[in-house]
């Protein structure tokens, strides 16, 4: 370390003044570059979430869709999803859920892509949250009042009768509750995202 006797010879050197150290600038730029690549390998397990939440609600829908069955043996026609509430409401949720979760996918996209959010960064944050726990919660309804008509279902006369039936029909259901865990995880995240915002600004730290 040199002294003080140098230090203010190399000061009057420099007319008075002493010449900045390019470290700080060096250590914020890096900092910087850290605290983005932690944000976009958030932002890609937020997209990987709800990709797969997107999958298994859209794949819950269909499965629904399709629960009639072909057996002519029962005397009062074909069962199909249609005729019980609890599976059209287990339907038409995991559908809504998977366009939803579709364009959070490309949102989610975009947002890697260029680095900044579709919409101002507080809008998108309060709208991801807040509607990710309105479809969570709509998941778990929905797919808790399927279970519970497939299981007053089991052993009468519409699963003795059309066994594919309500085999086809527990199989939606259970796809859409692994939908609301992949949703439920996202909620999770998006929160994460929020509260980190508000606390923060635009500043993200883990």
């Amino acid at each position: 370390m040199r002294s003080p006797q140098y230090q203010e010879e190399d000061r009057l050197r420099n007319g008075g003044f002493e010449t900045p150290s390019p470290r700080p600038r060096i250590q914020a730029h890096y900092h910087s570059n850290v605290s983005e690549q932690k944000r976009r390998r958030f932002n890609i397990l937020i997209l990987i979430f709800r990709f797969a939440s997107f999958c298994f609600s859209l794949a819950a829908a269909i499965f629904m869709f399709s629960t009639s069955s072909t057996s002519s043996t029962s005397s009062r026609g074909s069962p199909s999803w249609i005729d019980f509430e609890a599976f059209r409401f287990v339907a038409i949720v995991n559908a809504i859920v998977a366009l939803y979760s579709l364009i959070e996918v490309g949102v989610s996209v975009w947002e890697i892509s260029g680095g900044n959010t579709l919409f101002p960064e507080v809008l998108q944050l309060w709208f991801d949250f807040s509607h990710d726990q309105v479809f969570a919660y709509l998941l778990m309804s929905a797919n808790s009042a399927g279970t519970e008509l497939a299981r007053s279902l089991n052993g009468m006369d519409t699963c003795t009768e059309s066994n594919a039936f309500c085999t086809q029909a527990v199989i939606s259901v259970a796809l859409g509750f692994a939908g609301f865990l992949f949703l439920g995880l996202s909620s999770l995240l998006s929160g994460f995202r929020l509260v980190n915002f508000l606390i923060n600004g635009s500043r993200f730290h883990f």
